[in-house]
């Protein structure tokens, strides 16, 4: 990456932040936030020091094209591919997945989750806020998702980066809904491996470093009032929370964190010189700098061809689901499989969780489209499958199966607010903890679930 030079190399943890006045000037600032944090933490609510990698896989990934393949099933239903073998007895997984092989003794595959939305956005909604939407082909939940919610469970922590960051928006399906704008990811779109790939507004420029010192100034003047006026001292014990925001509005953590061009060239290759593997590799530098969660969305890969957009297969885009795994799989078997490795190499995986999964799986029968040479398969809630590692548990596990066409869960079915129980857990955070709706009503954090026992953390 070229070195860019910038007039203040001052950090933002959130593109809003670089609106300094509105900040030191007016309404809730960030140091009355840093009070209310602190009166948080010394009630003995800090959370624990650890973070969630949510692989999004937009569309549906199939899974008997990955983790739960049927070779003795019949020509329509087992499909093209075949199984190999992988470092864990009993655990195959689809030939395109060579890397996952070699280190399935690193991550749990779940077989046997499932619910009962079959349309992307609800499916979506239903499978990351542990609710069923009220509509299911609204693109915005009525219900905040994982991700939101994990923000405001921890707005009192502050590392010097942002507690939830995504490559996008909002997932389709998903939102902050109710808990509001607050709670919204600071989004790192673009292209990571793009040679001038940047985050905006992480840097100062030189008329608002002008504009952040003419509001310092401003605000030693408020301390100085503040000494003469306040003999009691209750005013000055605020000033300790305006100097933490100033600390948070000019650290330097996040703008190190966001930097990739930082990593070596043998680990950025390890992952994938494409915009997949980089987002990647991304997230692990963003938990290990101490986000919260980071969403990362593989979806659109634009530089492979032909191009694909999401993991929706349904063989009517110009592509069977079988051309569209052999262009797709080895980009994402690279990523994964390199995120899992290197966070076990930096000694993260008890920090750290991974959840690899999209909103359903696909239809156990091959779907031929009418007039059309293309085979896909359609949307499938009843039975998915899923990814899981890090977190401290143990791992290279199967859990739970499937009947032998993959239809339906054969034992230990599990719904997907079991999964959310168990990164609740994980992270911390009181799954009854309740927060006011639209209409005031408190909503906790997940109406039912029990944790998966096997995604426990390993004393």
């Amino acid at each position: 990456m070229p070195a860019r030079t910038t007039f203040c190399p001052r950090t933002l943890p959130r593109r809003g932040f670089l609106q300094a006045g509105s900040l030191l000037m007016g309404g809730l600032c960030l140091g009355d936030l840093l009070r209310l944090r602190a009166q948080a933490a010394m009630a003995g609510k800090t959370p624990k020091d650890t973070s969630v990698i949510l692989v999004w896989l937009e569309g549906g990934m199939s899974q008997l094209e990955t983790f739960d393949m049927k070779p003795e099933a019949p020509a329509e239903y087992r499909g093209e591919f075949q199984p190999i073998r992988t470092v864990v007895p009993g655990l195959d997984i689809c030939e395109l997945l060579p890397l996952h092989a070699l280190i399935a003794d690193k991550f749990n595959v779940i077989r046997s989750i499932k619910h009962d939305v079959a349309d992307h956005p609800g499916a979506a909604g239903r499978f990351l806020t542990g609710r069923r939407p009220l509509n299911i082909s609204d693109p915005v939940s009525k219900f905040p998702t994982i991700e939101s919610l994990v923000a405001k469970a921890r707005e009192d922590r502050t590392v010097g980066v942002p507690n939830y960051i995504s490559n996008t928006r909002a997932l389709k399906g998903g939102g902050s809904a109710y808990l509001g704008h607050n709670c919204e990811p600071f989004v790192v779109d673009g292209d990571p491996n793009d040679p001038n790939f940047k985050i905006e507004n992480l840097s100062l420029d030189p008329a608002n470093a002008g504009r952040l010192e003419d509001r310092l100034a401003l605000l030693r003047g408020f301390d100085r009032m503040r000494s003469g006026l306040d003999n009691a001292g209750a005013m000055r014990a605020g000033d300790k929370f305006d100097r933490q925001a100033i600390n948070l509005l000019t650290s330097n953590k996040a703008a190190r964190a966001f930097d990739i061009s930082q990593e070596p060239a043998a680990i950025r290759n390890r992952y994938g010189r494409n915009e997949w593997g980089q987002r990647v590799l991304l997230a692990r530098r963003l938990v290990e700098a101490g986000c919260s969660f980071v969403t990362v969305e593989l979806r659109e890969l634009s530089t492979v061809k032909p191009r694909i957009f999401t993991w929706d297969d349904h063989g009517d885009g110009g592509s069977s689901i079988f051309k569209n795994m052999q262009t797709r799989l080895p980009v994402y078997d690279q990523a994964v499989s390199a995120l899992i490795e290197d966070v076990y190499q930096r000694g993260l995986e008890n920090n750290v969780m991974i959840v690899v999964a999209g909103e359903f799986g696909r239809t156990p029968k091959v779907v031929f489209r009418p007039n059309s040479a293309h085979v896909g398969r359609d949307h499938w809630p009843e039975s998915m499958s899923l990814l899981v590692a890090g977190g401290g548990m143990r791992t290279g596990q199967v859990i739970g199966s499937t009947t032998n066409r993959c239809e339906m869960p054969k034992d230990r079915p599990l719904d997907p607010n079991d999964l959310l129980a168990s990164v609740y857990k994980f992270l911390g955070i009181d799954m009854a903890i309740a927060y006011p709706d639209y209409r005031g009503r408190p909503m906790p954090i997940l109406p039912y679930g029990n944790p998966i026992p096997e995604l426990d953390a390993v004393a």
